[in-house]
Order: C-alpha cells, then sequence, then structure tokens
C-alpha cells in the first residue's frame, strides 16, 4: 500500500521511545518519564537517531529535538504509538511546558493490524511470525533496573534496544502491508480522535 498526500509520497518517520516509573498515581498505576527516544525516517540509510535523558541533553531537549523531525514527518509510525507512545509524548510535552503534538496521520502496527485470534501482536512474536530477520533487543529487569537508574551501561542498553525497535517496526510494517494484514493509518489527535 503506497500512501500518497496531493500527489506525492509522503515521509514517514517511525519512531519509538523508552520510560521510566514516576510517580505512583495508585495500585499498580504509575506515571512515566521518557529516558530515551528513537526516530528515522522511512527510507533513509544509516541507524535510527536516539537522544537519551541524562546525557548531554535535558528531558525539554530530548522533546524539541523530536519534535522538529516529528513536524517534519508527513506522517508517523510505530507499535501502539496511539496507545502509548505519543501520549505519553503528549504529557510530558505538558509537564515541560511545550506545546500539544500536532495532529499527525500515523500507522500503528498493532492497533491497526487486522484482527486475528491466537498471535501476540507484541513487535517481536509479529516479526518472527512474519520472517522479518531484525531482531528486538531484550533487557531483563536488572537490565531496567541499571537503565532507570540512568546509570551509563544501562543508558546504552536503552538506545540499543530503542534503535533496534524503530528498525524492527519499519520491517514489520513493510511486511505487514505487502500481505494485506495492515488497515489504513489513521489520523492521530492529540484530543483523542482517531483511534
Amino acid at each position: 500500500m503506497k500512501i500518497q498526500l496531493s500527489g506525492r509520497s509522503l515521509k514517514w518517520l517511525g519512531f519509538d521511545l523508552e520510560a521510566r516509573p514516576l510517580s505512583w498515581m495508585g495500585g499498580d498505576w504509575v506515571t512515566r518519564e521518557i529516558t530515551a527516544i528513537g526516530w528515522k525516517f522511512i527510507g533513509d540509510r544509516g541507524k535510527p537517531y536516539v537522544v537519551l535523558l541524562g546525557q548531554e541533553m535535558t528531558a525539554k531537549e530530548m522533546l524539541q529535538r523530536f519534535l522538529e523531525y516529528y513536524n517534519d514527518a508527513d506522517a508517523v509510525t510505530g507499535h501502539y504509538i496511539r496507545g502509548y507512545d505519543l501520549p505519553t509524548l503528549n504529557q510530558a510535552m505538558l509537564e515541560y511546558g511545550l506545546p500539544p503534538l500536532p495532529a499527525k496521520l500515523s500507522h500503528d502496527t498493532k492497533n491497526d493490524l487486522l484482527r486475528l485470534q491466537g498471535n501476540s501482536k507484541s513487535l517481536e512474536n509479529l516479526a518472527a511470525t512474519l520472517g522479518v530477520q531484525g531482531k528486538k533487543v531484550g533487557m531483563s529487569q536488572a537490565d531496567w533496573r541499571e537503565a532507570n537508574r540512568l546509570l551509563p551501561e544501562g543508558l546504552k542498553k536503552t538506545a540499543r534496544r530503542v534503535a533496534s525497535d524503530v528498525e524492527l517496526q519499519i520491517e514489520v510494517r513493510a511486511a505487514l502491508m505487502e500481505r494485506g494484514y495492515l488497515g489504513r493509518p489513521k489520523v492521530w489527535r492529540p484530543s483523542g480522535g482517531g483511534k
């Protein structure tokens, strides 16, 4: 499925983020703080661009850097971005005094997946089911503790993880589209429409 806007192909930005628990809301519910954002324009060569909290950038600077690319894109893609990544980014924008993310055409490899039963919708499982060659970088609980404490080795692991998720999601999206298992993109709106 090649999507065009006004007779031209869209400029798609694939992205992912990682976050750590920040405060308790009640029960097992916690707020989140973004610790890493990775992104790459589909079709660009090279590795995804990754920004990390605590490594030469404040949280606000991370958001501002990502926002430059987000605004330059016609559309965004990721795995569960309308359910997690975009709302999490919007919360961070509010917290740091930045304007909300503008509405954007989005392709979500979890939410736009055709109905299936008996198959996990995780990115890793979809990649294996589709025979996609890329691999998701796994992290143990010890790795996550190290990452969430913003320790140097933990941040290196986080950077590898977020970059692998961006690359893998782009490959999974292409495979799902080729096989006809991904529905049409939808506009994500910060007001909550377009789910």
